[in-house]
């Protein structure tokens, strides 16, 4: 186990986010343009209509990883949701318990808004990724994500 602390991300902290998104980006060998995405992602989490909630994990003062979640809504179960957009540990953080506590607080999060399911994706080739969220109760959905530019 390794000695951290998981807690709500602060505007100083923000630059340190995008570092973590482009490290999380290039791990799952996306592209990663990080224009604008400090002045977005302060709206999203911090402005007025905040729709985005991100969490840092820290270790010596450092952070090392982040998770990140929204709120939707289930028309088949007529009941909202929460979204987990990203989990990322550093790899050299990884297997300390780092993941497990994001997870967690993920989840009390979301139960403490009365919210009874989380999903969120990860690439079918991250087979560590895809073993830890089935350890920890995760279902795999057999859906494919698609993306189109508006």
């Amino acid at each position: 186990m390794i000695p951290h602390t998981v807690r709500r991300v602060e505007p100083t902290d923000l630059n340190a986010v995008v570092a973590l998104c482009a490290e999380h980006a290039e791990f799952e060998r996306a592209s990663f343009d990080s224009s604008g995405k400090l002045e977005r992602l302060n709206e999203a989490i911090f402005g007025n209509e905040q729709s985005l909630t991100a969490w840092l994990a820290v270790v010596d003062r450092q952070p090392v990883g982040y998770a990140t979640a929204t709120m939707d809504f289930s028309t088949w179960n007529a009941a909202p949701f929460l979204y987990m957009d990203c989990l990322f540990v550093r790899p050299t953080h990884r297997n300390g318990g780092i993941g497990l506590a994001l997870v967690k607080t993920v989840c009390r999060f979301a139960r403490e808004r009365g919210v009874s399911e989380i999903q969120w994706q990860t690439p079918a080739w991250n087979t560590d990724a895809c073993r830890f969220y089935r350890r920890i109760g995760g279902t795999d959905l057999p859906k494919v994500r698609f993306n189109m530019p508006t």
